[in-house]
């Protein structure tokens, strides 16, 4: 006769600095997935691994139990004849560089089943993003999710009942524990989704600075580390990107026109070239991953020639169409996309340049505005925010707007307009940003 499995040893023995073993975690996953291990106990796990931390055996002992407690999608049934990647970002403000480079891997050859997530604090969602196109399903059943992936190569959706379910459960208890910032925690939830939707390869972008969940270089190549390592123990080619956060990436913040600014990447109507450099080198690197160029010179053209021929426009707008959206929301935009009303110029106290920009109070201005949640259940404005937003070394004069709010009332846009002004630092001399990709993680 077995001894019969107490939570509350495994608890102890983690509150006690002890490394656990897999079966214990295996248990302690089963049961936060079936409920026999209470919100309490789950929650007492939780904050124990946010105290000791875990090993990196643990780590993938976690992910894998994670992954386990629901499908994992076998896509040799499907009959595709390429290579499942993905990518993942840790997020960041006007971070909407999955809407631009899954089509982009998809017209490479490539199938991306994306699993993202909403926005979380100043950071904006992926699937926020995509609930502003009237119509599109980020919670289909997973045939539907098959056949999308199938078709047009590409589908982003957010992580099911099926997929992943004790991540679920678990991220929901350590949301309102405080325990998120846990980087063995953080680790299991990314790669447990990531090793349910089958992935061959995939590439995180670890983002630092002041519009990241990381505000240091030293904690995000912590979490670099811990994901590439874990990912490729636990059976996916994982590589990662550090890339900075210091100001929005793009030119817009806000859900509308966020998807907005992606549309326009994608057709070749405007690039930024910092969301162009960080969304190419994650490109280019999840080709050579997984198989489809020899090289990253070699993904690079496979690349330009997928933008260039409209071919990765083409799989957005068949992602988006499969997905319940309208069929031609590449040809106007604009006029299908929910946007405020009320357009506020911010301009600068003084003529100069701008030297630094506080990415955390932009991202704050959004949420102000309604475009992003400040408790679970908020419903989020998807027509408001930030658009042509000025860069780190631009030069600005008094008339120069450093953004336009996007609002639905005046007085709104006005405090919002003031965030914006506060948060961006105006000096007599340029400065020269950083390098926008910081360092590259590979498999060793």
């Amino acid at each position: 006769m077995t001894n019969a499995f107490l939570p509350q040893e495994v608890i102890a023995a983690k509150r006690d600095g002890h490394t656990l073993r897999a079966d214990e975690i295996d248990k302690i996953v089963a049961g936060i997935t079936d409920g026999t291990v209470s919100e309490v106990q789950s929650a007492a796990f939780a904050m124990a691994v946010f105290f000791r931390g875990m090993d990196m055996n643990e780590r993938v002992a976690l992910t894998r139990a994670m992954a386990t407690s629901g499908t994992i999608i076998d896509w040799s049934e499907t009959g595709l004849d390429g290579p499942i990647l993905d990518k993942h970002s840790t997020g960041g403000v006007g971070d909407k560089v999955s809407l631009i480079l899954a089509p982009i891997l998809a017209a490479c050859g490539a199938y991306v089943p994306m699993i993202s997530g909403r926005g979380l604090g100043h950071t904006g969602g992926t699937l926020d993003k995509l609930d502003s196109i009237p119509g599109y399903d980020t919670e289909p059943d997973l045939a539907t999710f098959r056949h999308v992936v199938a078709e047009a190569g590409v589908a982003i959706i957010g992580q099911t009942e099926q997929l992943a379910p004790a991540d679920k459960r678990l991220y929901a208890i350590r949301d309102v524990t405080a325990t998120v910032e846990s980087i063995p925690l953080i680790t299991a939830s990314i790669l447990s989704k990531k090793l349910a939707a089958g992935l061959d390869a995939l590439c995180m972008d670890v983002k630092f600075g002041s519009g990241a969940f990381a505000p240091t270089m030293e904690m995000a190549m912590d979490l670099a580390e811990s994901i590439v390592t874990v990912g490729n123990n636990a059976g996916i080619r994982t590589s990662a990107l550090l890339t900075d956060m210091n100001q929005i990436l793009g030119r817009t913040a806000g859900n509308t026109l966020e998807i907005l600014e992606a549309v326009d990447f994608l057709t070749g109507h405007a690039r930024d070239c910092r969301l162009e450099e960080v969304t190419l080198a994650l490109c280019t690197k999840l080709l050579v991953l997984g198989g489809l160029a020899q090289d990253e010179a070699e993904a690079m053209e496979k690349v330009n020639i997928a933008l260039a021929s409209g071919q990765a426009a083409e799989r957005f707008a068949k992602m988006v169409s499969a997905l319940g959206g309208p069929s031609n929301l590449l040809d106007q935009p604009r006029k299908l996309l929910p946007l405020a009303p009320v357009t506020l110029s911010v301009t600068p106290d003084h003529s100069g340049f701008v030297q630094s920009v506080d990415g955390r109070a932009l991202g704050i201005a959004v949420v102000t505005l309604g475009g992003g949640r400040s408790c679970a259940n908020q419903e989020i404005d998807h027509g408001v925010g930030l658009e042509e937003v000025m860069a780190i070394g631009e030069e600005v004069e008094v008339d120069t707007p450093l953004a336009l709010v996007r609002a639905h009332d005046i007085a709104t846009a006005t405090r919002a307009a003031e965030s914006v002004r506060v948060a961006m630092r105006i000096g007599d001399t340029a400065q020269r940003p950083g390098p926008i990709v910081a360092k590259h993680l590979d498999p060793r």
